[in-house]
């Protein structure tokens, strides 16, 4: 399958992951890396991110369509992509292109980001949206999507992987670890944590984190800015307990964290939801926690549990493994769908 795949892809982001995942199952993908029609000018940018449309839209929808034109691909796959217009998506249908949106967040959720302007008006206009919630599946057909599938936001082999010996609790330098964003109540959470006298490392957006917790706290807890690639990856090697937390505000039922934990083999405190009870056994594949009680209590009991916290990352390993919780086994299920897609279409035509 030939594939102009749209996204952006800075190192070691979740879009690269899932077209390198593509390209292992062994399709030909036809890249554009939309970070190159991200508007420079910050203040601009905010304001043309909430109308979602301008001169860097009207360059973005140009190109695909030429690029379109001069690879025929067999499907265009919009990765998180706001600023593709309902008449590019008109035009690549016109040329026998099945479409297929890949978004990891809620349009409809609580959180109410700007931005969706343009992209709502295209729900009707995707042969398929991929989705990784629930109660999307009900949103996107009530507001016109012909088909929705859910999937999980899978670890990426390739990067997510266990140590090649465990460190030694001596060479971890994370104790109680989170890697991640500032979202929902997550920095009062951290900091009654920190407040406690537990040893607590945040990385993240050093502005986000700033804002949100005290300077007393942040200059306590946070630690080496934000984490990719290899140096998040490390940061979990490195980590006796990682915190994973969902983002309610979006209405996440999971979060992607959990399953890149797992695929690393270390351990890991999560958030409790029946989305993550579904996927780890409690106490055996993982440790959950519903409040910041709860958090400090368990965090109590595995700090210096070291046979307890190896045991529990290698059957998260072991059940990520088994259940294909990897992005390779995601896209496979997206491929599928899209097959049976194009294949309606042939018999259709």
């Amino acid at each position: 399958m030939k594939i102009l795949y749209a996204a952006m892809m800075p190192a070691g982001s979740a879009s690269g992951s899932r077209k390198l995942a593509l390209e292992r199952l062994g399709h030909r993908l036809v890249t554009v890396d939309t970070t190159r029609y991200v508007v420079k000018n910050s203040l601009l940018h905010k304001i043309l991110f909430r109308v979602a449309a301008g001169p860097h839209a009207t360059r973005l929808n140009r190109d695909l369509l030429r690029i379109a034109e001069a690879e025929r691909p067999d499907v265009f796959w919009a990765d998180k992509q706001l600023l593709v217009t309902p008449r590019t998506l008109k035009q690549l249908s016109a040329m026998g292109i099945t479409t297929v949106s890949y978004m990891i967040d809620n349009p409809f959720g609580p959180r109410k980001d700007p931005g969706w302007r343009t992209y709502l008006k295209c729900l009707p206009h995707y042969d398929l949206h991929v989705q990784q919630r629930d109660v999307s599946l009900v949103a996107y057909r009530l507001h016109g999507a012909k088909d929705v599938m859910k999937v999980l936001i899978g670890f990426e082999p390739s990067m997510h992987f266990p140590a090649p010996v465990p460190l030694p609790d001596k060479d971890r330098d994370r104790e109680i670890s989170f890697v991640g964003t500032s979202y929902d109540d997550r920095a009062a959470v951290l900091a009654r944590l920190s407040e406690t006298g537990l040893p607590v490392t945040v990385s993240g957006s050093e502005r986000s984190w700033r804002r949100s917790l005290s300077r007393r706290v942040f200059k306590k807890v946070f630690q080496d800015g934000e984490l990719r690639g290899d140096a998040y990856r490390d940061a979990i090697w490195r980590s006796k307990i990682n915190l994973s937390f969902l983002t309610k505000s979006n209405q996440d039922e999971y979060t992607q964290k959990t399953f890149e934990i797992a695929g690393c083999g270390e351990f890991m405190i999560v958030e409790r939801s029946e989305g993550h009870l579904a996927r780890f056994k409690e106490d055996e594949e993982a440790v959950y926690f519903s409040t910041a009680e709860e958090l400090i209590a368990k965090v109590r009991r595995y700090l210096p549990d070291t046979e307890a916290r190896l045991r529990i990352g290698k059957a998260a390993r072991a059940r990520a493994l088994r259940d294909g919780y990897d992005s390779d086994s995601q896209m496979r299920l997206i491929l599928a769908r899209l097959e049976q897609i194009m294949a309606a279409k042939r018999a259709g035509a």
